[in-house]
């Protein structure tokens, strides 16, 4: 490789100097284009790929926006219904039609009380199941109290928790209705509805009877579950106490 000199003194003969500069400068800007120092060019390298890296964030996070928005609005749809869930201030009795396209698949019944369960062994199975057992209802406990710090954000957590799993075979604008009575209320029957507009598929409704309405009023004792269409009860699953 030709290496370029700059003029170091005074040049003698100007038109002779002036040539010679002209033609060194042709030469170093095609040929011989002088190195930029490496700490200046790993500096631009890291910087090139860091654009590269945020223009394919950028393409990509539309994307995985919707794609996370989808998959929350399915996981959570059935959470914020169960927060929509309304009070009836009065409980009618509708008409029995029972239909196969509905049906219930699951339910899980928890009660969180003050004072957490004392552990004890179990009478019918072994000890390695009991401790099982034991395991998941601590955490279901802990579960249902995250996020409560205080005594009073405690207190509103205590109470009977429904889940309810149940299917709809084909689209339509279903209700999910929860009866039940309180040990305080004796027999009379209170209800809770949660709405949903052309709905298909398996589905999770929840339902909480906690804080003031479980210490005014008392435990759970008694409750059933309706799938209602177009006014008709499609679908039930009650407890044993319910008559």
């Amino acid at each position: 490789m030709r290496t370029v000199y700059l003029p170091k003194d005074r040049a003698k003969g100007l038109p002779k100097a002036k040539k010679h500069r002209d033609c060194n400068e042709r030469r170093s800007q095609k040929i011989l284009p002088v190195k930029e120092p490496r700490r200046n060019r790993d500096s631009r390298q890291t910087a090139r790929v860091c654009i590269i890296s945020a223009l394919q964030f950028s393409s990509l996070t539309p994307m995985k926006f919707a794609t996370i928005f989808f998959l929350t609005a399915i996981v959570t749809g059935d959470a914020l219904a169960a927060d929509a869930a309304r009070i009836l201030p009065k409980v009618n009795p509708l008409p029995i039609a029972l239909n196969d396209d509905f049906q219930f698949r699951k339910t899980k019944l928890f009660f969180l009380s003050e004072t957490p369960a004392k552990s004890r062994k179990s009478a019918l199975g072994s000890p390695q199941s009991a401790g099982i057992a034991e395991a998941s209802m601590n955490f279901e406990r802990t579960y249902r109290l995250y996020g409560a710090i205080t005594g009073a954000d405690q207190r509103q957590r205590f109470g009977n928790y429904f889940d309810f799993f149940w299917r709809a075979k084909r689209p339509g604008n279903v209700t999910v209705r929860l009866e039940y009575r309180q040990e305080k209320l004796r027999s009379f029957v209170q209800a809770r509805e949660v709405d949903y507009v052309n709905v298909k598929g398996n589905r999770k409704t929840e339902f909480a009877v906690i804080g003031d309405d479980y210490f005014n009023d008392g435990r759970v004792i008694a409750w059933r579950c309706l799938l209602i269409e177009n006014g008709h009860v499609v679908a039930e699953n009650r407890s044993y106490l319910w008559e």
